[in-house]
Order: C-alpha cells, then sequence, then structure tokens
C-alpha cells in the first residue's frame, strides 16, 4: 500500500468507502487515525489538546531537524518546549510583528514591482512562480534582512538563479516531509531508501543549508566580535536571546534547523491559496468584479492598499477562506501523536497513535458545508463582522491550531491577504489567447493546481502608483 502514488487519496477513498469520519489504519506498528469531522477534531485539538502535542519520529524529521532541535517537527518534550517559547514569545509576538511591518511592506512594494515590470515586458505571469517567490522574498526579509541570497539581483526584481535553486530544494523538502516513507513504519528498511525519500531529503535539506549557513554563521561571529549590536531581524534575535547567566541560550546548532524550519512554513499555504483563488474567480468573472470593486470602495485608486486595510477587505477574506476551505495546501494536517492511551468521539486511541486531520475532508464534509464542491465566498460573509483568514471551530483548516499549531497565524493572513490584494489592485487579468476557462483540476501526486496558472495582465491603476524596483 504505501508504494501507491498518492498514499492520501487511498485513505480517503478508504474513509468513503466505509462511511466514516473518523478511520483507523494500520501502519507497521503505528495506528494512523485519520478524520474528516470538525466535532472530531475540536475534541482532539481543543479537549485533549496536551494529549496529542507530539510528532512522529521520521527519517526526514530528523535530517531537517538536525536530530530534533526545532520547534515545528519535533516530537513533544523539553527541547520542543524551550524552541516553542522562544519563537512565540521573542519572534511571533505582537509586538515583533508590528516592529517588522516595514519588511513586509517593501516586500509588498517589491511584488507589484516585480509584477508591473513583467506585464510591461510581456504580460504573462506565472502565477504559481510570482506567489511562491513573494512568499519566499518575505520571510527571507524577515529572517535574514535580504530578499534575496545572491550578490545581484534581476533587473526586473525576479529571483535570482540561487534563489530559484533554494525555493525548489524547499518545495522538494515539503513534499515528503510528512509523505508515508516505508521505512518510517518499517524501521528495519532504513537505508535502503526503497522509494528514493531517504536521498530527496537528504539533497534538498542540503541545498537550504548551502544558502542559510554562511549567513547564519557570519552573523555569529559579527555579534561575538562586536561588530553587531542592534536586532534587525529574526536571525539577530536568534543570536542575540541570552540564558540566566548572560549567555547565549541557543547554539548554532539549534539556530540553524529552527531557521530552516521556519522558512520552509512560509511559501506553500499562502501561495496555493492565492493560485487556487484566481483560478476560481477567472471562472467565475462575477467574483472577481466584486472583489476588486471592495478594494476601489475601501482603498481606491489614488493609492495602493496596505496591511491597514485587511480589516475592511472582508470580500476578499472570504475569497481566501473559501480557497483554504476547498483548496487545502495539503491532504492532511501535519501528524498529532498521542502522548497516552485515551477516548476520542468513543473510540480507544493507543498511545502512539499519529492523528491526521483531513483539511481536505473537513473542508468539503457534506454534513458541515452546504454544495461543497462549489466555490462561493458569500458563505464567510457575515452580517456587521469582521471575517478573519482562521477557523476556529475547525470547519477547515487555514492556520492550525493548538499547542503544535501555526505560530504565525498574523503573518499568514497578512502575506496572503496583500499578495491578492495587490495583484486585484494593480491589474487586470485575463487568460492567455485561445483559452476560455482554467481547469480546476488537482495535480495527482498532491494538491496542488495541476497546471500552473498563466495569465495574461494590463495596468489598472496611474502609472506613478507602481513601485520601482530597489
Amino acid at each position: 500500500m504505501l508504494k501507491s502514488r498518492p498514499v492520501f487519496r487511498w485513505l480517503h477513498s478508504i474513509m468513503k468507502q466505509l462511511n466514516t469520519e473518523i478511520a483507523c489504519v494500520r501502519l507497521g506498528n503505528t495506528h494512523v487515525i485519520t478524520v474528516t469531522c470538525p466535532k472530531i477534531a475540536r475534541e482532539i485539538l481543543k479537549q485533549q489538546d496536551a494529549l496529542f502535542a507530539s510528532r512522529p519520529m521520521t527519517y526526514a524529521q530528523n535530517v531537517l531537524s538536525n536530530g530534533y532541535k526545532t520547534c515545528v517537527i519535533t516530537p513533544f518534550g523539553e527541547q520542543f518546549k524551550k524552541m516553542r517559547k522562544v519563537v512565540m514569545t521573542k519572534l511571533v509576538c505582537p509586538a515583533r510583528h508590528r516592529w517588522l511591518h516595514q519588511k513586509r511592506a517593501e516586500e509588498n512594494d517589491h511584488l507589484t514591482a516585480w509584477v508591473y515590470n513583467m506585464v510591461k515586458n510581456s504580460g504573462s505571469i506565472d502565477f504559481r512562480f510570482v506567489t511562491r517567490h513573494y512568499c519566499g522574498n518575505a520571510i527571507k526579509k524577515l529572517m535574514f534582512g535580504t530578499r534575496t541570497f545572491s550578490e545581484n539581483t534581476a533587473p526586473d526584481g525576479g529571483p535570482t538563479a540561487e534563489d530559484i535553486d533554494h525555493m525548489e530544494a524547499m518545495f522538494e523538502a515539503l513534499g515528503f516531509t510528512f509523505a508515508f516513507c516505508i521505512s518510517d513504519y518499517l524501521p528495519m528498511l532504513t537505508g535502503l531508501d526503497l522509494n528514493g525519500h531517504e536521498k530527496i531529503m537528504r539533497d534538498s535539506s542540503a541545498i537550504m543549508d548551502k544558502y542559510h549557513d554562511p549567513i547564519i554563521d557570519g552573523r555569529i561571529k559579527m555579534w561575538r566580535e562586536g561588530k553587531r549590536t542592534q536586532i534587525e531581524d529574526f536571525l539577530d534575535i536568534f543570536i542575540s536571546i541570552k540564558d540566566e547567566e548572560g549567555n547565549p541560550l541557543l547554539t548554532a546548532d539549534e539556530i540553524k534547523p529552527t531557521i530552516k524550519e521556519l522558512v520552509m512554513a512560509a511559501p506553500d499555504n499562502p501561495s496555493n491559496a492565492v493560485e487556487w483563488a484566481m483560478a476560481e474567480m477567472v471562472n467565475k468573472p462575477e467574483i472577481l468584479r466584486k472583489a476588486m470593486e471592495e478594494i476601489d470602495r475601501v482603498v481606491g485608486k489614488e493609492r495602493l492598499v496596505q496591511e491597514s486595510d485587511i480589516p475592511k477587505l472582508n470580500y476578499v477574506k472570504a475569497i481566501l477562506r473559501e480557497a483554504f476551505r476547498l483548496h487545502p495546501v495539503a491532504a492532511f494536517n501535519l501528524p498529532h501523536v498521542a502522548l497516552s492511551d485515551t477516548t476520542v468521539a468513543g473510540y480507544h486511541i493507543p498511545k502512539g497513535s499519529q492523528v491526521l486531520l483531513s483539511r481536505y475532508g473537513l473542508g468539503r464534509n457534506p454534513k458541515v458545508w452546504a454544495d461543497p464542491l462549489s466555490f462561493k465566498p458569500e458563505r464567510h460573509l457575515k452580517e456587521c463582522s469582521e471575517v478573519t483568514l482562521t477557523e476556529n471551530d475547525l470547519r477547515f483548516i487555514s492556520f492550525s491550531t493548538g499547542k503544535r499549531g501555526c505560530a504565525a497565524p498574523a503573518l499568514g493572513t497578512a502575506l496572503t491577504t496583500m499578495m491578492l490584494a495587490r495583484l486585484l489592485q494593480g491589474f487586470t487579468w485575463k487568460l492567455p489567447e485561445n483559452e476560455t476557462r482554467v481547469e480546476l483540476m488537482e495535480s495527482s501526486h498532491d494538491m496542488f493546481l495541476a497546471k500552473p496558472l498563466v495569465m495574461v495582465g494590463e495596468l489598472r491603476l496611474p502609472e506613478h502608483l507602481y513601485p520601482t524596483v530597489k
């Protein structure tokens, strides 16, 4: 079964055949519990969150986390608690989010300038390429203080060869981080690499390290020598944190994999939501028209949309919620491991079981959503209420919740909303010549749009409003 591609579709087909919202499959000695019911999901991540606060130990996680020294994918224990506290209190707290506003604003302007140059030069835009690199640029700016790993920048503002190499390695690793690898369930097979999984993880991790480590090592040296004393980005924060004796709290062996983990966490979810949202809107022009009308009404055409406008862009956010619901970035949430025996929805869950909340199944559950396969942003609008991208009732998953939840939903909301709002405000979009509709089909091996969305853009604002590449 584990050789079948992809396993997540096999698991969902089993649940459909059994007509169940919770199922158990035994892989080796591990019980894998899949859930598509929001009520059961809430029982797991709200009522019994502390019992499901661990992660599985896998080959991929071990490679990426440098032996489980990080926050997101490290199993529950003292190291996890240490790193989670650092991330939550020092990096993504509200004060830091406000402090880094200017860096995010610079990347929003850079996105607009880059797309402007491409529209002027050719008009044709690969949305997957643009959205992924916008997210990558933003997290690199927040983490390292720079958007590029190259000394030279592309004239139009696009990524360099180094940035593309890094992004491709990152998505390669993301695709296998929680894939169903045979040796994770049958440890005696580790090292045989029967499906090539282990080599892919080693190679992609090494490529990311090639770009990250020189920056990190150089920055640590600057702090030690007193050549850098001001905190300007996330890397500075990691290096400057002290323990009770005044010594550095984190070692380089902890900083490096944690940075890699956080950089990997940024691009896939926002970029996937925006690409799917644009694809759906092109096929439903009325939704596209309403979104642009809202932006024009709230912002106008004499200035560019800013983060401060987000609270008033309810229809734009409703579109993104619907994209998260119907087109999740992954079939399942990251696994939660039971720390002890427990009971969920009347079923016995043994200690060590891996619980997978189905992003795909929750968002398409017909008991929760009317006409679940249709793209209808209006279902998220509430009278006299601000729309948010988070979904506390777990009727779908935009940003994960609980003790192992997304550390930075505010950042995710800002990146996703600003990306879509800038692309809608600054440009009108149509399909290339001889194309009338986007084929809304998922890839055979993941949840991304099967074919990258390519559209032709035209300027819709006065030219003096478009920023220049800096």
